[in-house]
């Protein structure tokens, strides 16, 4: 009988399509997928999780799964010829998971999911803010503020820009995991060629291709735009998660969900960074850029555009 454990980790990045990615391999008849998507399990080490202290973070550290008997048994319920499998898309970013993985799962398939690191960032904000949990209304000032962060202790989903090192990170994974075992896939695949994307990770997987023709959308949120919603709802977000790290997980997401709803009810399009916003991100990732493509053999330069390229939904129009 097979050991209930997973034969492949999609690990990163955050707000890059892993969402997305999981959804559709979830489709596919020979894949079995956890749920949660996130365990985040090997982010510790068969000890319970950090004492973030960010706004949220306390609360949503009671659905990390960190003991080994009740990861495993996320798995069982997988028929014997289906393939397991979990998306923690902090994974990448974290060097002890690197370790971690390669200890428990020495034959592991790792797909690694890539976006160009400013727009993440600026995706990855605008979920916090647009959730009511981050105070900061500029994005350039909230990613000034990381380092400030991550020594008060704020969860890994703060670092805005450490967590769109790819190059570093790879670099780091391929120290533990062979690079073969490794499937670095772009956010655009998912969203220009959706199907041949899925077939793609298939193969990786020793999957049936052509098995799967879509892809859900991803995980965006409806922008908040500033203003007196922002103003008055966003400290009772932020002062209910703080009491909700008391309560069980499913009481909160149900009591914050109207006022979360409420933050984005003026119906405002998400903005895009301008150029000029977006020059100095490109020049602080250009070194990590450049490894990335070394790395990988593949080109990453339309990373260093002064374009940003758009939200999920506005890229998928555009393509359809």
């Amino acid at each position: 009988m097979r050991q209930h454990h997973p034969d492949f980790l999609v690990i990163g990045a955050p707000k890059a399509g892993t969402t997305a990615l999981h959804a559709a391999l979830a489709q596919h008849p020979e894949v079995f997928v956890s749920d949660p998507k996130e365990p985040k399990y090997f982010l510790c080490d068969d000890a319970p999780p950090p004492h973030w202290c960010g706004p949220g973070d306390r609360h949503s550290q009671q659905e990390w799964i960190w003991r080994r008997d009740e990861y495993d048994a996320l798995f069982r319920p997988a028929r014997d010829e289906q393939v397991r499998g979990e998306s923690t898309p902090f994974y990448l970013w974290s060097k002890g998971a690197h370790r971690r993985i390669a200890e428990a799962l020495p034959d592991v398939r790792l797909i690694a999911v890539v976006r160009d690191p400013v727009d993440r960032a600026h995706s990855n904000w605008m979920h916090l803010w647009s959730d009511g949990l981050e105070p900061e209304a500029d994005f350039l000032t909230a990613f000034g503020m990381e380092q400030a962060r991550v020594r008060a202790g704020y969860a890994p989903m703060w670092r805005y820009g450490g967590l769109g090192r790819y190059g570093e990170q790879l670099e780091h994974l391929f120290d533990y995991v062979d690079r073969d075992r490794v499937l670095v896939m772009r956010y655009r695949e998912l969203i220009d060629s959706p199907v041949r994307a899925v077939d793609r990770a298939c193969r990786f997987l020793g999957l049936t291709e052509g098995l799967v023709d879509t892809i859900p959308r991803d995980n965006a949120r409806a922008y908040a735009e500033p203003g007196w919603r922002t103003r008055v709802l966003g400290p009772v977000v932020r002062g209910g998660a703080a009491a909700a790290q008391f309560a069980p997980p499913h009481l909160w997401r149900r009591a914050v969900r109207p006022l979360v709803v409420g933050l984005a009810a003026g119906g405002a399009r998400r903005p895009r960074l301008t150029p000029e916003e977006r020059a100095p991100l490109v020049d602080a990732f250009a070194d990590d850029v450049a490894l990335l493509s070394k790395l990988t053999s593949e080109d990453f330069s339309d990373w260093l555009s002064d374009q940003s390229r758009g939200a999920y939904d506005e890229r998928a129009a555009r393509v359809g």
